[in-house]
């Protein structure tokens, strides 16, 4: 499928009413300028929920959610962001546009007969299952009511090497359709009759179909009834699926229950179904891989709250490991990991059969915080009673802790690590950047550095300042000159390159509120700081004076830069060291700053 255009989505923003989006599913309650509730992601009594209509943007000062309409609907009605577009588009009567034109609506409509041959092998599937007692028998002996069969699409692929084909593939076409499915292999060695080359990738299983949040059929997983190899086989990557993106079971769970408080992520089809089963309806399986940064985004767009729960046998505990060091990216303030290693020789589904719900869940309520697992793991490695052992958890724990985003979250985990090490956090802190203990903070400035940042009033102000004013008036980015953007590319100021690529996005393609901005930078690096930027209550003017405050910032800036640049060429003049363009560049920039002190710039 093509991709969304950004001027749609700009469009979408610009009509979309936030206050009528989320007013149909939050009660909202005038509060001057604004709109407060409780709030719909957490359990409160006093409101700290509130939408702005001049922003087009929500907060919620409780939990942390904030976003744009698009972000509300994917957040609050478990949407991927193609999906909220849509759902918005046709709130307003538009046709979601396509980059490509004809060839991405050729492409969607290749992809239709897909779907429609995957919805009718699944059938197939279903309705083979009744004719084969062994298959029933063994889902009877797996514990599986009928109501869950249904619930799941359980089938049975009979034990053919082409009963699919002669169903399914009589001609080319349709075999080229299932060969793109990935339903059958072609043989190494070609044959003389066409049907003959190929042959059903799926024989003699259990099949578990997969499911998109559409709930469209797009791949399946197959279980050997008997023993043999593999026990799982899946489908292979098609255009309709991606392993490292999709969960087993998680269009089933959205059904379940509107609000998902939290998701148990297990490791087999078996072990989500029969869960489901047992009221513990909010169960996913990754699809034969270990659980990837898509899966994390997917998994928290739906809860704050996610438990892994492993076997307790080395397999185990290594895919445990495995899926710590994908979480730790992720790991922040507002989310929760933990994880839940089961009784040896036990799996989620023999432990459910076993224990029942309560039991199961209160494992559950007790799975083991990220924090406490690292800490756990790494101890085990040496012994912590001297100092040779702490010494060792501390390196490893440090490559480890980097992979961890900066926050809240990141300096309580410093503070846990560095208990078990026996030092302060700061003093961890420091030796893991390379620091030394009483080492001054920063170099003491020179007097042009001192006399430029008297001026400026705080570089690190200066960019939040203009990356503020360009977040509430994006349309003064047009105001810029050409000469005051040059400036800034030299400046090597912390956040100025947010700074240059907001300013550069917003004169090439012009946005006329914050929520537009946000939108565009969901997702990217600089999002979540721009987000909380948009939150804070400042005192910004009108956009004629925000336009001349950012100018004015933008000439700061450059001076400072420029100022930097000097003192380096006069360290290097006063070793006699300047080439001929060097010094010709010293004399341009002297001239320059010498004229703005003179206009008291």
């Amino acid at each position: 499928m093509g991709r969304i255009p950004q001027s749609f989505i700009d469009e979408l923003i610009a009509r979309a009413d936030i206050v009528e989006i989320i007013g149909a599913r939050v009660q909202l309650k005038k509060a001057g300028r604004e709109y407060k509730a409780c709030c719909p992601f957490h359990a409160e009594k006093t409101p700290s929920f509130w939408v702005s209509p001049d922003k087009q943007f929500y907060h919620c000062f409780g939990c942390g959610k904030h976003g744009t309409v698009l972000g509300f609907l994917m957040d609050h009605d478990h949407l991927p962001f193609p999906e909220a577009v849509e759902e918005l588009a046709t709130r307003m009567g538009l046709e979601v546009p396509r980059e490509g034109g004809a060839a991405a609506a050729d492409a969607r409509r290749a992809d239709e007969p897909l779907y429609e041959l995957m919805a009718r092998v699944a059938g197939f599937y279903a309705a083979s299952l009744a004719h084969e007692p062994r298959a029933r028998d063994y889902l009877a002996q797996r514990g599986l009511t009928a109501q869950t069969l249904e619930r799941f699409a359980i089938g049975y692929a009979p034990n053919s090497w082409n009963e699919l084909l002669r169903r399914f593939g009589s001609s080319d076409a349709e075999r080229k359709r299932l060969a793109d499915a990935g339903l059958i292999v072609e043989r190494e060695r070609g044959a003389v009759h066409a049907g003959e080359r190929h042959y059903d990738r799926f024989r003699d299983r259990i099949m578990f179909p997969i499911r998109d949040t559409r709930g469209r059929v797009i791949a399946f997983g197959g279980r050997i009834i008997d023993a043999g190899e593999p026990k799982y086989l899946n489908s292979p990557e098609t255009v309709l699926f991606h392993k490292g993106r999709e969960l087993y079971g998680l269009y089933e769970a959205r059904r379940a229950r509107a609000n998902l408080s939290r998701l148990i992520v297990v490791e087999g089809y078996m072990d989500t179904v029969r869960l489901h089963q047992s009221g513990i309806d909010y169960a996913v399986a990754t699809l034969g891989t270990a659980t990837t940064a898509e899966h994390f985004r997917r998994l928290f767009r739906l809860t704050s709250a996610v438990v892994f729960a492993f076997d307790g046998d080395r397999a185990g505990r290594a895919a445990a490991w495995r899926a710590l060091q994908q979480a730790l990216p992720e790991a922040r303030e507002g989310r929760e990991i933990r994880f839940l290693f089961l009784p040896q020789g036990h799996d989620p589904d023999t432990l459910v059969a076993a224990e029942g719900r309560t039991a199961f869940e209160e494992r559950v309520a007790e799975a083991v915080p990220l924090s406490e697992y690292l800490v756990r793991e790494l101890s085990e490695q040496g012994e912590l009673g001297h100092a040779d052992g702490r010494a060792r958890f501390a390196e490893a724990a440090r490559p480890l802790f980097a992979r961890v985003p900066e926050g809240v979250y990141r300096d309580l985990l410093l503070e846990r690590l560095a208990q078990v090490v026996g030092l302060s956090s700061q003093r961890l802190e420091e030796l893991w950047s390379g620091g030394r203990s009483g080492a001054p903070a920063a170099a003491t400035p020179t007097p042009a550095r001192s006399r430029s940042a008297a001026r400026s009033g705080g570089r690190g102000s200066l960019v939040r300042q203009a990356i503020a004013r360009l977040l509430h008036y994006p349309a003064i980015a047009s105001e810029v000159t050409l000469a005051e953007r040059a400036g800034l590319d030299a400046c090597e100021e912390p956040g100025v390159a947010l700074l240059r690529e907001l300013l550069d996005n917003l004169r090439e393609q012009p946005a006329q509120i914050p929520a537009q901005v946000i939108q565009r930078w969901a997702g990217r690096e600089g999002g979540d700081a721009l987000q909380k930027l948009l939150e804070r209550e400042e005192v910004i003017t009108e956009a004629p004076a925000a336009a001349g405050e950012l100018r004015a910032a933008l000439v700061k800036l450059a001076d400072q830069a420029a100022g930097r640049r000097l003192e380096a060429l006069e360290a290097k003049s006063r070793a006699g060291s300047l080439v001929g363009s060097e010094l010709e560049e010293f004399q341009k920039l002297i001239l320059k700053l010498s004229r703005r002190e003179v206009r008291g710039g």
